[in-house]
């Protein structure tokens, strides 16, 4: 009996780039939680569903796919910036009282400004990391930098 190879088939699963979603997502919460921010809109209750589900739900997948393109700098900028909207719209719902009055009571707006200079310095390293990608992306990325420097020091 002589020794043979087995018969093997490849398929190759070919997936979309994720950046549109993601960058969608990331856009249009920015401008939904922007208007609230600038005082053309009031309140947080319009702003929370967009940001848990546009902002923080559409850039999670974004970057889970970016992981599947071997995309680590896809991935790791929308699992951050997923992860932002999820804390904000989490921030968000605790200044509301939906917590409870005690987390309400205790909240301290300067600790969401260390969040903001976190993510500012994050965002920072990643604007040098998009020098290498295309001009939109590093495009992109200045101006979430502004939008960082902004918050952080509002």
């Amino acid at each position: 009996m002589s020794a043979q190879s087995p018969n093997t088939q490849s398929v190759k699963i070919v997936t979309a780039d994720p950046s549109a979603i993601g960058l969608f997502g990331l856009a249009i919460v920015t401008l939904v939680a922007s208007s609230q921010k600038l005082e053309f809109t009031t309140g947080l209750s319009y702003v929370i569903p967009w940001a848990i589900f546009l902002g923080a739900f559409a850039q999670l997948f974004a970057a889970i796919q970016d992981a599947k393109h071997n995309n680590t700098f896809g991935m790791t900028a929308f699992g951050a910036y997923a992860f932002f909207w999820f804390g904000m719209a989490s921030s968000w719902l605790i200044k509301l009282g939906v917590f409870g009055p005690t987390l309400a009571e205790a909240v301290d707006p300067k600790q969401l400004g260390f969040v903001f200079l976190g993510y500012l310095i994050f965002t920072i390293f990643m604007t040098i990391g998009a020098v290498e990608a295309n001009r939109v992306l590093l495009i992109i990325f200045v101006l979430i930098d502004f939008l960082f420097l902004g918050l952080t020091f509002d």
